[in-house]
């Protein structure tokens, strides 16, 4: 089902967390005014629709187009590549360090070695 140019406005309004009262005053209606355009209950008119697209930072024809569930599967495909990443990222680190680790025991290990050289000597 397709839904319609004012679940579409809620839906976006919703992802960008804003209230109805903030887009409400930012385009000069009360909350209950705006509630019944994003109800159904109120005509979407040309203009009003330029005024709430500009408040949620989209294009008008972005309301018109938008989709709820294939902005929920980008963010999640998003959302798993960030994660891949992040892991990724941790994992060369954590070799990075076991690296260091290696080098820095195998320098005290030689350092060890010298010293006891040193006291066998005195």
């Amino acid at each position: 089902m397709i839904a319609s140019p004012e679940t579409k406005i809620k839906q976006i309004r919703e992802l960008k967390n804003l209230t109805q009262e903030f887009v409400a005053e930012s385009i000069g209606l009360t909350t209950r005014a705006y509630s019944k355009i994003e109800n159904g209950q109120t005509q979407l008119t040309i203009n009003r629709l330029n005024q709430i697209s500009a408040i949620l930072g989209v294009e008008p024809l972005e309301i018109l187009e938008f989709d709820c569930e294939h902005v929920f599967n980008h963010f999640n495909n998003n959302s798993n590549n960030a994660v891949k990443n992040q892991v990724a990222c941790d994992l060369k680190l954590s070799e990075k360090l076991i690296q260091q680790y290696e080098e820095t025991i195998k320098s005290l290990k030689e350092q060890i070695e010298l010293l006891k050289i040193i006291n066998q000597c005195k």
